[in-house]
């Protein structure tokens, strides 16, 4: 039986990971590890300063205490898993949000998929797009057309292999579409990601002040082929885009010899 290892940054309790568990549980046997808090735009992080711990909340449920998502993966690989008998698959979601373009950075839920590709296992984020399109409320979406792009991807991947090299993931992004409104899946580049500042500035009873940081609508820069998870969401796809963690820029490479000569 295949083992897939399930995640989130939204935490223990959210909606999106009972049903990417419900979604998942017939291809194979199911572990979940997630964060006892949310950790959403906690980013690619490991926590250090201090020790951490599972809490089993029911067979093969547990919720780290006070732990991100890279370390929902990390520590999972050798606590919970033999290193004989590893997870076949981490699928990190379905997160509540959208995470495009360069939102990636920021994600916690993008992130555990990278932990996960680091670890030598291969790795899926699902994220459901919500509230800037004119959409229902995803809670009466209720997640169905996330569900199904996750079983479908993932059957795909259990049965036939992993599609992508070493250290790259799946990133993908659904429309807030019931299924039988969605077009298809498009295989995308990530997009460009416009961003503004929304620093919302209160007073406590003390007369202290402190700062809430906002949410930017999704803006982004027009992809004239069309190609970016933006646009390919915007038309009503399930945007499937390949993400390696190599940062490199290449195409500079050339430029910096000659600017550091």
């Amino acid at each position: 039986m295949k083992r897939i290892l399930i995640t989130n940054d939204d935490g223990f309790e959210s909606a999106g990971l009972h049903a990417l568990v419900e979604a998942l549980r017939p291809l194979g046997h199911v572990t979940v590890v997630a964060p006892t808090l949310e950790k959403s735009a906690c980013g690619h992080s490991l926590t250090l300063t201090r020790p951490l711990r599972f809490v089993e909340l029911d067979d093969d449920f547990f919720k780290l205490d006070d732990g991100t998502p890279t370390d929902c993966v990390y520590l999972s690989k050798y606590a919970l898993f033999d290193k004989h008998h590893l997870p076949d698959l981490v699928v990190s979601g379905i997160n509540r949000g959208a995470n495009m373009g360069e939102d990636i950075t920021y994600s916690g839920t993008a992130a555990a998929a990278m932990e996960a590709v680091l670890q030598g296992i291969p790795g899926v984020a699902v994220s459901q797009v919500c509230g800037h399109y004119g959409c229902r409320e995803i809670d009466e979406l209720k997640y169905e057309l996330a569900k199904e792009a996750a079983y479908t991807v993932c059957k795909k991947i259990l049965e036939e292999g992993f599609p992508l090299c070493e250290r790259r993931f799946l990133n993908i992004n659904v429309p807030p579409l019931a299924p039988e409104a969605c077009k298809g899946y498009r295989i995308t580049k990530a997009g460009y990601r416009l961003y503004g500042n929304d620093a919302q500035v209160h007073r406590n009873p003390r007369g202290e002040e402190y700062y809430w940081l906002g949410l930017h609508p999704l803006q982004w820069i027009p992809d004239k082929k069309q190609m970016c998870d933006f646009e390919a969401v915007k038309e009503g796809y399930v945007s499937i885009t390949p993400i390696q963690l190599d940062l490199t820029s290449y195409e500079d490479l050339e430029r910096l010899e000659k600017w550091i000569d």
